[in-house]
């Protein structure tokens, strides 16, 4: 570190770009080297307060910051931060960038770029990064005077963490991160997130529609949902009684124990859950944004919603109004709002009988029945609940697999649940290892499907570099089955590029160093989850299932062929 008293000390322009960093309180960053941001790999050493954790790919690099983001959203709120190469590196990245925009999840992913003097000439693996990333991303930008990294730094974690939270893209230039700027130039102080109240006027509309409702459920988990959000948004709710249905893959937003809780919308909700819904006179949505797979394609509630009002609280002003027609709107933070409503006194409400009447079908459609499957995923999930802690954190991507944790495990922690709400695959691995990493003394499980897996399985290269203790689950059906499924309703019988041709993932997890089996049947697998849970580092369990059954709804390839055969 120079001496910044000499009136002439100077330092390079990545060392103070490190040093904003500590000062904003990074803890972490994810990389995969690269050659134009050397100068900042150099100075990384200097800060031993931040990890550096170098990764395989760069999409597993910003899966990984995007979970991180979200995991210190649920408590401090700062961003995840990822750095990769220009080019390659940062259009492989660009999926964690588009996650954590979709997901509205604070990530800062720095990327570094072509020297000053060659922009603009299509060189060596040259992007315009700012036009590239700017429709996915809250702000794009880059750095050219290394004078104002201080300024670029701390309004990137301000961007990145106020109002609906999301990803901020920083472009680098690797000429400029060599110059020497002054000692004297310091970071910025520390940014906090702002603190939006809610207006006492809204409070006081929104209690008196509760108060004239027949038939009210509130929609929650989002963008700013916090530890914070959750204690008080669920103290109100059980105050008064009101039943409380999560946002897709938003299940840890509310304690599944609740007695007002009502299940979780987007892809295979509950059927009395839908309905509950499109018979609600009054929707109170917190944080959500609505969107296309929390509402069954805009369709529940519909976009008019005749006859039901709807009250929308959301920290972005130009979320609300944008989709949904809005009765009622609030700009406020999430978690101020939740504390003002639990404090809220208002003797017009008589509590209501619908929360525990919702939790209770709740409780039904989440408990596993008897299936002749040879391997029951109902029962697999079932034993996980039984064997594992109440704080496990379930980590996942996409696909039909997913869908037996979203209907059978019961998100009980805070964070406990890190899934891709815009639907990437490829997601739970590298989430896993972000998850036991940031909490080394919880249980961490990714859940994948096999073509879910093939996707960032490398990064478990990463979680044995570093000593992760995670257990990984492949559930294997020798296909696409999202897409298989669909294909099946559309076009039942011709099969059309869904069937994959897989590797033994068992004998996959255990070239990376990991504890690995393989379970054909239901006893299989519970007595895998057994022996897993009392090792540590890697465990992989190899599930292998049956593709007819297709969906957690109990949809099967033969039902959909019969039910296409039927109405033909």
């Amino acid at each position: 570190m120079p001496d910044s008293t000499r009136a002439d000390a100077t330092r390079s322009a990545a060392a103070l770009l490190v040093d904003c960093l500590a000062v904003q309180g990074c803890e972490r960053i994810f990389t995969v080297p690269g050659e134009s941001f050397l100068a900042v790999l150099d100075a990384l050493p200097d800060r031993p307060e931040i990890d550096v954790v170098t990764c395989r790919q760069e999409g597993g690099v910003t899966f990984m910051a995007c979970a991180d983001g979200a995991m210190q959203a649920a408590g401090t709120g700062r961003p995840g931060v990822a750095f990769v190469t220009r080019g390659p590196g940062a259009t492989n990245a660009s999926i964690g960038v588009h996650v954590a925009h979709q997901d509205s999840q604070p990530m800062i992913l720095f990327v570094g770029d072509v020297a000053r003097g060659m922009q603009g000439r299509e060189g060596f693996q040259e992007v315009d990064f700012t036009a590239f990333f700017s429709p996915i991303c809250k702000w794009a930008a880059r750095i050219d005077d290394p004078a104002r990294i201080p300024e670029y730094i701390a309004r990137a974690y301000s961007v990145a963490i106020n109002g609906r939270p999301g990803p901020v893209v920083i472009a680098l230039p690797e000429d400029m991160l060599v110059e020497q700027v002054p000692a004297s130039l310091q970071p910025r102080p520390f940014v906090t997130r702002t603190a939006q109240a809610a207006c006492p006027d809204a409070m006081q509309a929104l209690f008196d529609l509760i108060a004239d409702a027949a038939s009210p459920i509130a929609i929650i988990g989002g963008a700013g949902w916090n530890a914070k959000a959750r204690e008080y948004f669920q103290q109100f709710a059980e105050r008064i009684g009101l039943p409380v249905a999560t946002a897709f893959r938003r299940q840890d937003a509310i304690a599944p124990d609740s007695p007002v809780y009502a299940g979780n919308l987007g892809y295979g909700p509950g059927p009395k859950l839908v309905e509950r819904v499109k018979n609600a006179d009054l929707i109170i949505a917190v944080g959500a944004r609505l969107g296309e797979a929390t509402t069954d394609g805009y369709e529940v509630p519909t976009l008019e919603h005749p006859g039901q009002l709807l009250v929308h609280i959301h920290p972005d002003p130009e979320e609300l109004g944008r989709v949904y027609r809005t009765d009622l709107a609030l700009c406020c933070s999430v978690d101020e709002f939740a504390e003002c409503a639990a404090l809220w006194e208002d003797a017009g409400i008589i509590p209501f009988d619908a929360g525990g009447e919702a939790h209770r079908e709740w409780l039904d459609w989440s408990t596993p029945q008897p299936s002749d499957a040879t391997i029951d995923l109902a029962a697999c999930v079932a034993a996980m609940r039984a064997a594992l802690p109440a704080d496990t954190i379930i980590c996942n991507g996409a696909g039909n697999f997913a869908g037996w944790w979203h209907r059978y495990w019961r998100y009980a922690a805070y964070p406990g649940q890190l899934a891709p709400t815009c639907g990437a695959m490829g997601y739970g691995v590298p989430a896993a290892v972000a998850a036991a990493l940031r909490f080394p003394d919880r249980t961490v499980v990714a859940v994948a499907g096999d073509g879910d897996f093939m996707m960032n399985g490398q990064e478990l290269a990463t979680a044995a570099q570093y000593g992760a203790n995670m257990i990984v689950v492949v559930v294997d059906n020798g296909a696409y089955g999202t897409i298989r499924m669909h294909q099946e309703r559309e076009y039942p019988g011709r099969v059309s590029a869904t069937e994959l041709a897989n590797p033994d993932f068992a004998m996959l997890g255990a070239a990376y160093g990991a504890w690995s089996t393989r379970a054909e049947t239901t006893a299989d697998f519970i007595a895998a989850l057994d022996e897993a849970k009392g090792r540590s580092g890697i465990r992989l369990i190899h599930a292998v299932t049956d593709l007819n059954q297709i969906a957690a709804s109990g949809a099967t390839i033969t039902g959909l062929r019969a039910r296409a055969k039927a109405s033909a």
